[in-house]
């Protein structure tokens, strides 16, 4: 760490590492303390996720003051949606949260089911598999968790054994959609394709091994002293704490409150499913760590359940002015639509040529009003603000991101404790910028 210049103040000696940037924070210089710290802790990987700044105030290795400062993202993707039709709107949403693109599309595909009124039409295999295709990103996000925090406290062996489970559901989301990531594979009415054998075949024996990962994972870091140390009793944040800030997920359960939307407020049949909310009383780093491992079981016996009543049946509703083509093949050149399909909109069928052109180009349109969705992601509530105005486009669409809710938490978090600390009671938070700075 290299500091700037030192600066003379006429009320003491202020040390910031990047110059005369925060002013402010130089003429709020208590007087009492003949010196004081300001650092900026990042925008850096890792430890503040790429593009997080801290603005830390040091006595010591003591934080006294904390500073969020967001917004080095900003994709925009929430203005975009308004540009393009409500089917293209899912290939925007899925890159806001790109370590749960499945929850950022199921979230605003059931907003735009809910103003088209087309809830209860929504066959029940395309339901089984949003909720099968959820909970294996549940596990693929909280693995990355679990394997960069581990890497953040010195458990680097985590990184190596969490990314090693991800990838493999990450090659289950590619047989299934064509994508490991930004899938836009969940789509208003229904999901883009079917999910094939083989990947049923993959899915069983990724339920196979994975309940023995988990007691190895627990069995490389639950009794580490360094990994004891560095979580427990630390980045306290009770559950009084986490209502006033309005925390939710992992985080709020691990103080205790067992408040899990699939529970709560079920959507996508959840309430046909047999699971249990895990919780914790420790309000801390490892009660984080112990809800997250036991969130993967549950999630495990939820994909368990989705293939034992995944029955054959549609994808999408049948309301051909609604409905995505859904059943097309993929061309020879793995591009593209088959010849087949190519062959039956162009020769056969006037009317499928036109429904092909119209939802390609316009889109369909959507009844005016506002709805809010709000569903379990891996971090908590995400909610899904839809307005539309009678057309073809969102008039708006805004997300309540658990990420940009829960960051709030850091400074109640760090103020009063040690510099390094910091690093392991963000992690605990599990923030995704890229959902922070849509």
């Amino acid at each position: 760490m290299s500091y700037a210049p030192e600066r003379e103040t006429t009320e003491g000696r202020v040390f910031t590492v990047t110059g005369g940037d925060w002013a402010d924070v130089v003429g709020a210089h208590d007087p009492v303390h003949d010196e004081r710290i300001v650092v900026n802790m990042g925008p850096q990987h890792p430890s503040t996720h790429g593009v997080l700044r801290l603005v830390l105030e040091l006595e010591g290795e003591t934080v006294t003051d904390c500073r969020l400062v967001v917004g080095y993202l900003h994709t925009g993707i929430e203005k975009n949606l308004e540009y393009r039709n409500w089917t293209q709107g899912s290939t925007f949403v899925t890159r806001m949260d790109y370590l749960a693109p499945i929850f950022n599309e199921t979230g605003y595909s059931l907003a735009v089911e809910k103003l088209l009124g087309i809830v209860e039409q929504i066959p029940d295999r395309a339901t089984t598999i949003r909720v099968m295709m959820m909970e294996l990103n549940r596990i693929s996000s909280h693995l990355v968790w679990l394997a960069t925090t581990g890497m953040e406290l010195g458990a680097l062996s985590m990184m190596i054994y969490g990314f090693r489970e991800r990838e493999f559901i990450l090659d289950i989301f590619e047989m299934i959609t064509g994508l490991r990531m930004n899938m836009a594979y969940v789509r208003p009415g229904g999901v883009a394709q079917d999910v094939p054998a083989e990947a049923i075949k993959k899915i069983k024996e990724f339920l196979g091994f994975m309940p023995k990962r988990l007691n190895e994972y627990e069995d490389l870091l639950s009794g580490q002293p360094i990994w004891l140390a560095r979580t427990k009793g630390v980045a306290v944040l009770d559950v009084t704490g986490c209502l006033a800030l309005g925390i939710t997920g992992p985080v709020l359960r691990s103080a205790g409150l067992g408040w899990d939307l699939r529970k709560t407020m079920p959507y996508c049949g959840y309430e046909t499913y047999q699971f249990d909310v895990p919780t914790s009383d420790d309000a801390d780093v490892w009660g984080r760590y112990q809800v997250r491992l036991n969130e993967m079981r549950e999630s495990l016996k939820i994909i368990q359940q989705c293939l034992d009543r995944l029955r054959p049946g549609a994808i999408m509703v049948e309301d051909k002015k609604i409905a995505w083509p859904a059943q097309l093949a993929m061309g020879v050149d793995g591009l593209g639509n088959s010849l087949e399909h190519i062959a039956k909109i162009m020769g056969q069928s006037m009317e499928s040529l036109i429904h092909h052109f119209k939802l390609v180009t316009e889109g369909f349109r959507v009844p005016a009003g506002q709805v809010y969705v709000q569903i379990e992601a891996p971090r908590g509530e995400l909610g899904v603000h839809a307005v539309s105005d009678g057309g073809t486009r969102p008039y708006r669409v805004h997300y309540r991101e658990p990420s940009f809710v829960n960051l709030q938490a850091i400074p109640a978090m760090a103020e009063g404790g040690l510099l390094a600390d910091v690093i392991a009671g963000g992690a605990s938070l599990d923030p995704v910028m890229g959902g922070c700075d849509r």
